[in-house]
């Protein structure tokens, strides 16, 4: 892909995305077949990043082009000052998006036309509230990253002393969270005698639709209990799997789109797997997502289970690693050979007998699948992404297989020293002697801890919220202990070496 991007000399004539320039773009690149003037929105997502847009969005896309789902396209929204910067990059090109698909067998592109809109950014949320108060929105949909439900990594409850969180409690009209939003357009649609729409979680957590019930409903019922309980019976949270890998756009990234004789400011690449798999529970209609692929189960824990302790925790298992041994991509992780070792012995032999198979694919053979993609050579995924927010996905990805294996006398000494790798890598200098920058929003906690950690590896496991019981299991905390003890006199290599030999 690199000579791809880097080899022209002569950069071809551009296009710039938008409605009018479609009929521009290369025979090779898929555009919209639909006449998307005539789309109505029936969806707000709130959080529209890369995964959205190339996910739940190109499924959408998909539905819109067998001539269904017209009255369904997406409204774009976020409730962080930055998203301004995403909402007019976009609009510069009528919320079209490049989709590249990075198949080490080929790339190819495609243009996706399922988004019309995308409001205003305010402080107050009203352009949100006013959205999600019309009657066309029947679903609001949300990316917010695994850490953005306000919940307790030790308990799993609803946190509610988070400041924006007070802040929405005591100033309901003027909410700061996407949550307070959800809260108030529900009251409002309630006053007007307007059904409740579904709120439907695309992020990467265990029960994700549970979980959003229960901030939802939790922060209503802080101000207005009567709200709360009419929320939780009228609305509709359906839990859901959502698996693509979708790396950061960067400059790398726009390269490519230009390669494709695209301007396109936001373009977005993906690997070429996705999976999405959605309880049938949606209290306003939903669109035929069905007929292009998703699939629809009443079991969707088992799903999920198998991708977020596997694959996510498979992320974090090669990031942490990576990180320290300076490396920068993650199947440049995949092609060190004591790091892919490292993932296999401890996604076989730790993780996947933890894990309920599902319908046409074991355990065991999703490890393999991951190995593989994770190896792609074409996803340009950072491991600093990756790494991103361990705070967050250490106790959603991590914890919950160390729990298990616990409680039923499994494996779990590579877990404890991906732990230990986490830590070390928190205390925010590679072997190398190159600092890590602050990639975690807790990063001064857990830096501070991992410091003191160093002379005594308990302080690590002791941070309030983060490890709860773990904290004082004899058999975790005596193998975490040894193996951060290793890390610091050995390297983080050689304690991985050794785990290889046991």
């Amino acid at each position: 892909m690199d000579e791809l991007i880097l080899d022209h000399t002569s950069e071809p004539d551009l296009v710039s995305l938008s409605n009018a320039t479609l009929d521009q773009l290369s025979p090779r690149i898929a555009r919209p077949q639909y006449d998307r003037s005539k789309l109505r929105p029936g969806i707000v997502h709130i959080g529209l990043g890369n995964f959205h847009r190339a996910h739940q969005s190109w499924y959408l896309h998909r539905l819109m082009e067998l001539g269904l789902a017209h009255d369904w396209a997406i409204i774009g929204a976020g409730v962080r000052a930055n998203d301004a910067q995403q909402r007019d990059a976009l609009a510069k090109q009528d919320y079209l998006t490049t989709l590249i698909q990075l198949d080490p067998d080929g790339m190819t592109a495609e243009v996706v036309g399922s988004m019309i809109g995308f409001l205003e950014v305010d402080e107050t949320n009203a352009p949100l509230i006013a959205q999600l108060v019309d009657e066309s929105i029947r679903i609001a949909a949300l990316t917010v990253t695994e850490g953005g439900y306000f919940v307790d990594p030790a308990t799993n409850a609803f946190d509610d002393s988070h400041p924006d969180i007070k802040h929405d409690a005591e100033n309901p009209r003027t909410p700061k969270t996407a949550f307070g939003a959800i809260v108030e357009a529900l009251r409002l649609r309630r006053e007007k005698g307007t059904s409740a729409f579904t709120c439907q979680s695309c992020d990467n957590l265990q029960s994700n639709g549970d979980i959003l019930r229960q901030t939802v409903v939790s922060l209503a019922r802080m101000s207005d209990p009567d709200l709360a309980d009419w929320i939780n019976e009228k609305s509709s949270f359906p839990n859901a799997m959502v698996d693509c890998i979708v790396p950061a756009t960067g400059d790398k990234e726009r390269e490519l789109v230009k390669f494709h004789g695209i301007n396109d400011a936001v373009p977005v690449t993906h690997e070429n797997f996705r999976q999405w798999v959605l309880e049938d529970r949606f209290c306003n209609g939903r669109p035929d997502w069905d007929r292009v692929g998703v699939t629809f189960s009443e079991d969707v824990h088992a799903y999920e289970t198998m991708k977020l302790r596997i694959l996510n925790g498979g992320h974090q298992i090669v990031s942490n690693l990576g990180e320290l041994l300076s490396i920068k991509h993650i199947d440049l992780c995949l092609a060190n050979d004591a790091i892919s070792r490292f993932f296999m012995q401890v996604a076989s032999d730790e993780i996947a007998p933890m894990v309920e198979s599902v319908p046409g694919m074991t355990a065991k053979a999703y490890v393999d699948l991951v190995d593989k993609r994770f190896s792609n050579p074409e996803i340009v995924d950072t491991v600093r992404r990756v790494a991103f927010d361990g705070s967050s996905r250490h106790p959603g990805f991590i914890f919950p297989t160390i729990h298990e294996a616990l409680k039923k006398d499994g494996k779990f000494d590579g877990l404890a020293l991906t732990e230990a790798l986490w830590a070390r890598m928190c205390f925010g200098v590679r072997e190398d002697g190159s600092d890590i920058e602050p990639n975690d929003p807790n990063w001064d906690a857990l830096n501070e801890a991992a410091i003191k950690a160093k002379g005594n590896p308990e302080h690590w496991l002791k941070q309030p919220n983060l490890y709860g019981t773990l904290a004082t299991n004899e058999s975790f905390v005596e193998r975490f202990s040894f193996w951060l003890e290793k890390i610091w006199a050995d390297g983080s290599e050689a304690a991985v070496e050794h785990y290889l030999k046991r």
